[in-house]
């Protein structure tokens, strides 16, 4: 038996996007107005980084912040058992990109 990959999308960001907010610090005390203290950073976290956990009480108010439904700011998947990134039976590992090197122009 495989073992489905699961997961979630975040659209915090979008959805800020899209009413006009652009700062993760303007939310600051819109969350406060509706009852949750977070930091400027824990704030930032929240939008700019998938969160693992999620307070339901901040859910909510993100929820009403945005006018939007739990279901529009978190989006499950589901799929096939996770592999190793780009590879498949047989195939050659990715490769990473090399580093540039910068080099002063020559003499004219």
């Amino acid at each position: 038996m495989t073992k489905r990959q699961v997961g979630y999308h975040w659209h915090l960001r979008r959805l800020m996007a899209e009413r006009g907010i652009f700062a993760t610090t303007e939310l600051v005390p819109l969350l406060a107005d509706r009852g949750v203290s977070l930091s400027r950073e824990q704030v930032y976290r929240l939008v700019v980084k998938v969160p693992e956990r999620l307070n339901l009480t901040a859910l909510a108010a993100l929820c009403d912040i945005l006018d939007c439904s739990p279901a529009e700011l978190v989006e499950p998947y589901s799929g096939a058992p996770a592999t190793a990134k780009g590879s498949s039976a047989g195939s050659a590992p990715p490769t990473r990109p090399r580093r540039a090197r910068v080099t002063p122009a020559p003499p004219k």
